[in-house]
């Protein structure tokens, strides 16, 4: 074995048998903190965004968070309902996007494919970047430094997530799971302080906060109502990751829709209780927050700016909660730092999902429907990393830039998809005449059709709020990746059109010119040599290129010594290229016999190591390269092995006969140690 596949079997684990898929899928209990860990961490930001757009018109507009709170939290459960009619009726794991394609056309779809490509990305960069500001909030050294943390952190998880889905779901359960209980547990000893009237109040609740621009002042009624819809669109981030369960039903086991229906309910019902009690809890304790570019808006009761770092809504809640308890109040910290890094692993296991049903549809690249070693779709994942990586890098890792471009793919998508499934149940009643069934298709329906309307309401509210804000950028990028996947199932299905077999496919060439390319006379020569003969070509003959004149001198002695029934042609190069007269010979075979075939064999060296490749084979790469684009020529290579080559087939050999551990009980190898029990 290798370095490169030493270290790639240390990093990633070995390799996986295709056979051994039914192995990585997910129980309930792994399948919850796998795909909602990012609704939940959600949690962590979607009120601090709501305080700090009320914040613009000062304190007193903190009165409506708890109204917005209650109206994010009831769109929340209205998707989630929706979307478990979704897993039940497409649960082949295409979602919102298959979807769309089914039942509003290949636009619709690829709209919503683009939509949740955008949504994907943008989940990894604003939880990382999340996750990088927390960091840097509790290390001090790494302040300033963000984007190189969130940047490490995208590059952790996608080695995790290389290593297989089940194996990183059972990595990322745990800190799921404690985060749930630090967040619940806060809320709880929180409302037992405020019932027996000891709640103390949060770090800032003393400090003035000094209106906006424009909010000074009596504010008329439409510029409040803006305000608060531009603070609903913004908590309406905690509805990122929702769509994620129905990518990943296939990773569910069986059976599989009833078990991703009951992780959306169990998600709805945590997140919609967790977000609630947080808002509460602000109140409550009186938090003053405002954006974190905007400090000098805090000031004292004497109207002084004050010199103060803004901690999160979380962070004030847990340290005025457990001020005697200093470690429940690192517990919660810790535990929202980790989901906000687990909230990306949801994308890294729909995002490739996605990927690959797009690929087989022929809306992105091939490639992104391979699977890797471990089974998970390796391609899709780098992918992903890249393109997170890159937008870290753009916005310097700051959330609240990141934020504003969140949610309007995630809209897209959920109305598209709410107005596919009225469609698709509508279809189905047309056609549906057991009495029982239709009830239960029209309850679904009605579902799908009041998500619908909400949606596409809130959709709406946050386009028009955001737009100015960044939601621009979105849409932009919405629309190229909806050209750059058209235009690839375009190439994809001129491709199709091109190479589909007709009748002129049989028609036999008129003759075929054999060429052999010559650089010496020696064993590969000869064999090369052999093998064009027993193709009995029409034509046979060997070409010199001439760059010296004492090796060609040489070399045509020697082919008259051996009396070779091959002539070999020498082709003058009086600038000592070895290509241009070749593919120039070539050219003229053609001209000649436009309905023939030229099949040119190179004989080729086999080596076994890697820094032999570079010492060898360079020009018959490049000349293979050429050929390749000219009509009417086949290119064969003749291997030669080399006795360096016995190095590298012992290796494969020597992998192939390994057994591992856990081999025999998998049944993969007999009792006696051998593959198959031989």
């Amino acid at each position: 074995m290798g370095v490169g596949d030493v270290s790639k079997r240390i990093l990633l684990g070995r390799k996986l048998r295709s056979s051994q898929m039914g192995e990585t899928l997910l129980s309930k209990k792994v399948a919850f903190p796998v795909f909602a860990s990012d609704a939940l961490s959600s949690v962590a930001y979607a009120p601090d965004e709501i305080f700090i757009i009320l914040s613009l018109a000062g304190v007193s507009a903190y009165a409506f968070s708890w109204p917005v709170a209650v109206a994010v939290a009831l769109v929340m459960l209205t998707v989630i309902a929706s979307y478990r009619q979704t897993v039940h009726a497409y649960p082949s794991g295409g979602g919102d996007y298959e979807v769309a394609m089914v039942n509003l056309g290949p636009r619709a779809g690829v709209t919503v494919g683009s939509a949740l490509i955008i949504d994907y990305v943008l989940v990894v960069a604003v939880s990382l970047s999340s996750a990088a500001q927390y960091a840097a909030s509790a290390m001090g050294f790494l302040a300033g430094h963000e984007a190189v943390v969130a940047t490490a952190l995208v590059v952790f998880l996608t080695l995790m997530n290389l290593r297989g889905v089940r194996e990183s779901g059972t990595s990322f359960a745990l800190p799921a799971y404690a985060f749930m209980l630090a967040l619940g547990g806060m809320c709880l000893v929180g409302f037992a302080q405020a019932m027996a009237g000891t709640l103390p109040l949060a770090e800032s609740a003393d400090l003035q906060i000094i209106e906006a621009d424009g909010y000074a002042g009596e504010i008329s009624t439409v510029a409040l109502v803006f305000l608060v819809a531009r603070a609903f669109s913004s908590g309406c981030a905690a509805l990122t990751g929702v769509e994620a369960v129905s990518n990943g039903v296939p990773a569910f086991r069986r059976p599989k829709s009833r078990n991703a229906a009951t992780t959306l309910l169990l998600l709805g019902v945590v997140a919609v209780t967790l977000m609630l009690g947080v808002v509460s809890l602000a109140n409550a304790m009186q938090v003053r927050y405002v954006d974190p570019h905007e400090l000098d808006r805090l000031v004292d009761a004497d109207g002084q700016p004050v010199e103060m770092d803004q901690h999160t809504l979380i962070a004030q809640i847990a340290e005025g909660v457990f001020a005697a308890f200093p470690p429940g109040y690192y517990f919660v910290i810790l535990a929202t730092g980790v989901i906000l890094v687990l909230a990306s692993n949801t994308a890294f296991n729909g995002f490739p999902v996605l990927g690959s049903i797009l690929a087989r549809d022929g809306y992105a690249p091939r490639a992104l429907g391979s699977r890797g070693d471990r089974l998970a779709y390796s391609n899709g994942i780098v992918f992903l990393a890249a393109l997170a990586i890159a937008l870290v890098v753009a916005f310097d890792a700051e959330v609240t830039r990141l934020i504003q471009l969140y949610i309007v793919g995630v809209f897209v998508s959920f109305t598209l998809s709410q107005l596919g499934m009225v469609r698709h149940w509508t279809r189905l009643l047309r056609s549906e005449g057991d009495p029982a069934t239709r009830r239960r298709m029209q309850r679904s329906r009605a579902i799908n059709g009041f998500g619908l309307g909400l949606t596409a309401a809130v959709l709406v509210i946050i386009v028009v709020t955001k737009f100015l804000a960044g939601a621009w950028i979105t849409i932009l990028a919405l629309a190229a990746f909806y050209v750059v996947m058209r235009a690839i199932r375009g190439h994809y299905d001129k491709v199709a059109l091109e190479l589909a077999a007709d009748e002129e496919d049989k028609v036999l060439p008129t003759r075929v010119h054999a060429i052999l390319l010559v650089s010496k006379l020696h064993k590969p020569t000869l064999r090369a040599l052999a093998f064009a003969k027993a193709t009995r070509p029409n034509v046979l003959e060997a070409i010199y290129v001439d760059v010296d004149p004492a090796a060609t001198q040489r070399l045509l002695e020697e082919w008259d010594e051996r009396r070779l029934d091959v002539p070999l042609k020498v082709l003058h190069s009086p600038y000592r290229e070895l290509i241009r007269p070749f593919l120039q010979y070539i050219a003229e075979i053609r001209r000649a016999n436009p309905r023939g075939v030229v099949a040119v064999y190179i004989p080729e060296y086999v080596v076994g190591h890697w820094w032999e490749q570079l010492l060898h084979n360079q020009t018959a790469l490049r000349l293979k390269g050429r050929l390749l684009f000219t009509p009417g020529v086949m290119v064969t290579s003749v291997p030669y092995q080399l006795r360096s080559s016995e190095v590298a087939r012992e290796r494969v050999e020597n992998e192939e006969l390994r057994v591992r551990a856990g081999d025999l009980r998998s049944g993969r190898v007999g009792k006696r140690g051998r593959p198959g029990g031989r």
